[in-house]
C-alpha cells in the first residue's frame, strides 16, 4: 500500500464508514420482519432470487410461525444458515444452466399451488440473472448472449429487464400467472432507480406493462445483433399478460431512500454540508463523471451550491458502453473519469461502489480517489486516459491498492457515490 498524508487517510476512512452506513441501511432482514402477510388457509410456500435472497429467507424463517416451504436462490458461493427453506445457485450478471434450473423449479413449484395458499415472493437485485429462462422456441444460449451484448453496450437497467421480460419463461409477471390463483405477496428491495417493482428483478410476480416493440426498439436503438429466433418471437404479437392483481400485493421494503438518509445524518454528524443529487442518476459513467466533477469544483471555488466542507451525495446506476479490451465497472469507469476531469484538486476525494459488491462483473464494489491517484498511476506508467479510453479502470485501481472490497454484502440498493469537497 502506498503512504498517504494523514488528510487523505481521514478522508478515505469518514468515506469508506459512510459507505458501511449506506450498506447496513440497506439491511433486508430487519425489513422483511417488519412486513409479514397474514397466513393463508392452505400452504405458504416461497420463492425467492437475488442477491439479498439468503438474509430475506433467513428473517421469514424466523418470524413466520405456521408451515413454510420452498427455495430461494442466490449467486454462486453464498453460504447460508437456512433450515426450513432451500437454497438454491445461479449465475450472475449472465445467467447459465443453474438460473434455467432454478427457473424450472420456480415454475414447477408455483404450477402445485391452488386459491387457498400464499406464495410469498422475495426479490431483489440480481433475481433476473439468476433465475431466467426463455420461452419456447429460443435458445438458452440466444437469450444470454442477447443478455451479454445488451450489458456490453451500456444499456440501462429498465432497458435490459424490458428485453429480457419479452424473451422470458418466468419474467414480467409470468411466474405469478403459473401460481393458479394463489394469493401473491411480495417483498421487493429496489436497485433500480424509481423504485419501480415491475423494474426489480424483471418483475416476476408483477404486471407487465412494456411491450415486444419496445424490446425491438431498445435492442434498434443499440444496435445488437439479435438471433433469428429471438427476431421472429419479437415479431409476433403481445400475447395474454393478464394476471389474477386483485390477489397480489407488492412491497418495496428497501429503496436506496434509506440508506442516503442514513449517509446523510452520518455526514451532519461529522460537520459536513450534505448536497444530495438523488438515486435516479443514470447514463453513460463517465458523463456522470464530468457533471459531478464540474458541481465538486463549483462548490470548492465558491460555495455555490453548498458551502465546504461539503458531501456530494448521489445514487441510482450508471452504465458502461465497453468499447476496448478492458473490464468496464460503472463505478471505477466513473471513478477514473472524475479523477481525470478533477485533475488532481487537492481539496477532493471520492468514493464510488456497488452496495452488493460487485461492480460489473468483478468481484469489487468499487475504489476510492485522492488528489494524487493520476500522480501515482502515471509513476507506474500507466496513461490514466488510455486505461479509461480502453475501459480497464479495474486494473488502474487494482494496481494502485485503492479497490473498495467488501465481499458479498447480500443485500443491493446500487450505487454509491461520494465526493468529500474540503
Amino acid at each position: 500500500m502506498h503512504d498517504l498524508n494523514d488528510e487523505t487517510v481521514k478522508a478515505r476512512a469518514q468515506l469508506r464508514s459512510l459507505f458501511d452506513a449506506a450498506v447496513d441501511a440497506a439491511n433486508p432482514a430487519r425489513a422483511v420482519a417488519r412486513n409479514l402477510p397474514m397466513p393463508p388457509k392452505g400452504r405458504t410456500v416461497v420463492i425467492g432470487a437475488g442477491k439479498a435472497a439468503v438474509p430475506m429467507a433467513k428473517a421469514l424463517e424466523s418470524h413466520w410461525k405456521g408451515p413454510l416451504e420452498g427455495f430461494v436462490v442466490a449467486p454462486q458461493g453464498y453460504a447460508h444458515d437456512l433450515t426450513r427453506i432451500e437454497l438454491v445457485h445461479g449465475r450472475h450478471p449472465v445467467p447459465d444452466e443453474s438460473s434455467l434450473a432454478a427457473a424450472e423449479k420456480a415454475l414447477a413449484l408455483a404450477a402445485t399451488l391452488g386459491p387457498d395458499d400464499l406464495l410469498i415472493a422475495l426479490i431483489s437485485g440480481g433475481a433476473s440473472a439468476l433465475m431466467s429462462k426463455p420461452v419456447d422456441g429460443i435458445g438458452i444460449a440466444e437469450k444470454f448472449g442477447l443478455v451479454r451484448a445488451l450489458l456490453k453496450c451500456g444499456a440501462n437497467i429498465g432497458e435490459l429487464n424490458c428485453v429480457r421480460k419479452q424473451i422470458s419463461a418466468v419474467k414480467g409477471g409470468r411466474l405469478a400467472r403459473a401460481a393458479n390463483g394463489a394469493r401473491i405477496f411480495t417483498l421487493a428491495l429496489s436497485d433500480v432507480p424509481g423504485d419501480d417493482p415491475a423494474i426489480i428483478g424483471s418483475g416476476p410476480t408483477v404486471a407487465d406493462h412494456t411491450t415486444k416493440a419496445d424490446a425491438r426498439a431498445i435492442l434498434q436503438r443499440y444496435r445488437v445483433e439479435v438471433p433469428q429466433a429471438i427476431a421472429r418471437w419479437l415479431a409476433q404479437p403481445d400475447d395474454d399478460r393478464s394476471i389474477p392483481t386483485a390477489s397480489i400485493e407488492t412491497r418495496v421494503i428497501v429503496s436506496p431512500r434509506e440508506s442516503f438518509r442514513t449517509v446523510s445524518e452520518g455526514a451532519c454528524a461529522m460537520g459536513l454540508n450534505v448536497l444530495y443529487l438523488g438515486d435516479r442518476i443514470e447514463g453513460e459513467a463517465r458523463e456522470v463523471a464530468k457533471v459531478h466533477a464540474a458541481i465538486a469544483l463549483e462548490i470548492a471555488a465558491h460555495d455555490n451550491p453548498a458551502r465546504k466542507p461539503c458531501l456530494l451525495l448521489s445514487g441510482g446506476e450508471t452504465g458502461v458502453t465497453v468499447r476496448g479490451t478492458g473490464r468496464g465497472g460503472r463505478n471505477v469507469e466513473f471513478l477514473l473519469a472524475l479523477a481525470i476531469a478533477l485533475g488532481g484538486d487537492t481539496r477532493m476525494h471520492a468514493i464510488a461502489a456497488d452496495t452488493d459488491g460487485i461492480d460489473g462483473m468483478e468481484a469489487i464494489a468499487g475504489a476510492m480517489i485522492d488528489p494524487s491517484s493520476l500522480d501515482r498511476a502515471r509513476k507506474l506508467g500507466m496513461d490514466p486516459m488510455a486505461i479509461l479510453e480502453d475501459n480497464d479502470a479495474h486494473t488502474l485501481f487494482e494496481i494502485l491498492g485503492d479497490q473498495v472490497i467488501t465481499s458479498p454484502t447480500h443485500t443491493n440498493v446500487n450505487d454509491f457515490r461520494a465526493i468529500l469537497i474540503r
